[in-house]
């Protein structure tokens, strides 16, 4: 197994011009695939609130609740470098509710740094935090969190205006002192534009080939949603295998074909002679199932 990754990690893939690769995870069976297939970083996102616990945009999902999951990655992988993403109302009161939801989750679930949506507005608050002695990855273009200000899901910076505003934020949010900033729904030239303008690495979803990494939601991924933004590729369509698997154990309980003798334990002969004298019995009671 190769070291864990860092920041210094991202920082030198960055200057060494080498893709970062990241992924979401909220789960143990997910952390431990990522590891397996030895991504870089793991993300444990607030899109759990709709990937996982069914709630239609991100503001629903508490701190509690992304603790709870990111202490399951945080046991299933220790290679990738794990950011843990500070929900909706978890950092924007003020630097101190933010220190301190930040802390939580180095602290009580594993995590190596966080990640918060917001630009200059934010930057006294990544300060703060990068005081505190944690790292923090920035989150600019679409913001899930801002859904109702930015009215629905929909490309940021397509105007020069809303770019030159994309801009000034990534190099706020690099000099307040992020180690990396995740670009979503971005024009791709946008995104190449900032990357270039930045020492630190960006991280593109929906933002084009120019960044220095990309991260996609894991259930995106392999398929496991009935539809996936269209910025994400599906390598894999395991909601479907899920369901076919699924259908075939229904089958196979139904025909009596399952549990088959494989499935089952024995039981020496001599202790089930003395089980039934015990119990007085001659022969088992049938099993009678019912139709």
């Amino acid at each position: 197994m190769s070291a864990p990754k860092t920041v210094l990690t991202l920082a030198e893939m960055r200057r060494s011009n080498a893709p970062i690769t990241m992924v979401t995870a909220y789960d143990y069976p997910g952390a431990r695939a990522a590891e397996a297939a030895e991504v870089d970083a793991i993300l444990v996102g607030d899109s759990l609130a709709m990937v996982v616990l069914g709630h239609p945009n991100t503001l629903s999902v508490t701190l509690d609740e992304m603790l709870h999951h990111a202490r399951a990655v945080a046991r299933g992988a220790t290679t990738p470098l794990l950011i843990g993403d500070l929900p909706f109302m978890s950092y924007q009161i003020d630097a101190g509710q933010a220190v301190a939801s930040a802390g939580r989750f180095v602290q009580e679930a594993g995590m190596a740094a966080v990640k918060l949506e917001g630009g200059r507005a934010f930057t006294e608050t990544v300060r703060a935090i990068v005081r505190a002695g944690i790292p923090v990855i920035g989150h600019l273009g679409l913001t899930p969190q801002s859904l109702n200000v930015l009215g629905g899901f929909r490309v940021q910076g397509r105007t020069a205006e809303a770019a030159c505003r994309l801009l000034d934020d990534a190099r706020a949010l690099q000099d307040a002192g992020c180690f990396a900033i995740v670009l979503e729904s971005v024009p791709e030239r946008l995104a190449s534009h900032i990357t270039e303008a930045l020492e630190i690495p960006t991280i593109g979803i929906g933002a084009g080939a120019g960044t220095s990494g990309q991260v996609l939601v894991y259930h995106d991924l392999l398929g496991l949603c009935d539809r996936s933004p269209s910025f994400a590729r599906r390598y894999a369509e395991l909601g479907d295998a899920a369901v076919a698997a699924l259908a075939r154990f229904r089958d196979d309980v139904r025909q009596r074909a399952f549990p088959a003798a494989g499935n089952a334990y024995s039981m020496p002969d001599d202790e089930w002679r003395a089980f039934l004298a015990a119990t007085g019995e001659a022969y088992p009671r049938p099993v009678t199932a019912k139709r």
